[in-house]
């Protein structure tokens, strides 16, 4: 695939927008760049692999996951168009993916040479100054769910999930907006142990739920008094 059809979308794109559309076509030769579809549920780059491309997502969306040795999976982030991913490992001395990166529905990827962006960042100021913000960004949504799971049980894991989105939705009932077996890999756990708990809050009579829905039915725990 070319990249002259992609050029309107990589000008919205943070890391390029001091480049005109002239520039832009001057440095993506073909020696320089890829442009890979990904069917949904394909896996881009498994856990292990070596990162030699800074990755930029033209179309769809795509999740990074861990899977450990149980079978548990848990998603770290969601990226979506105009995201990079791959700036924090490209230079680094070991340099391997340390989870798999996988499409959430069909993907067009742009994986850029890593001798590109060496050059970019040497001879453009703006560029390699959001280069490192990206990379800074990374590395800070995954201090952050490090810290959001670090020593929680399950039940406050799903209560602090309730409680964003309470006050998110501003609603009692809570719309699910993804599965019940998104929900678990976001908690990091199997999807069992997510509905036996959710059953022993019902049970507990703090939630009641559906397919669809969960209705919080004790608002302590919303207060952090449960």
């Amino acid at each position: 695939m070319n990249i002259e059809n992609y050029i309107g979308i990589l000008k919205h794109i943070d890391l390029f927008k001091g480049f005109s559309s002239e520039e832009l076509f001057s440095l993506f030769t073909n020696q320089t760049y890829k442009i890979e579809k990904y069917t949904k549920n394909s896996v881009i780059h498994f856990q292990n692999e070596k990162c030699e491309t800074l990755d930029i997502i033209l179309k769809g969306t795509v999740i990074v996951q861990k899977i450990d040795l149980n079978g548990n999976v848990l998603t770290i982030s969601t990226f979506n168009p105009g995201d990079v991913l791959g700036g924090n490992l490209l230079f680094a001395n070991n340099n391997i993916y340390p989870m798999t990166i996988a499409s959430k529905s069909d993907c067009i990827i742009l994986h850029v040479n890593k001798n590109l962006i060496l050059n970019l960042c040497q001879k453009n100021k703006t560029f390699l100054i959001e280069f490192l913000q990206s990379i800074s960004d990374k590395t800070l949504i995954l201090t952050n769910k490090i810290k959001s799971i670090s020593m929680k049980t399950i039940r406050q894991c799903i209560i602090e999930f309730l409680t964003y989105e309470y006050y998110h939705q501003k609603n009692a009932v809570i719309k699910l907006e993804i599965s019940k077996k998104e929900l678990a890999e976001r908690i990091g756990v199997q999807r069992p142990s997510l509905s036996r708990e959710l059953n022993k809050m019902r049970n507990d009579r703090l939630i009641d739920f559906n397919a669809n829905s969960i209705t919080i039915k004790n608002f302590d725990i919303i207060k952090n008094k449960y």
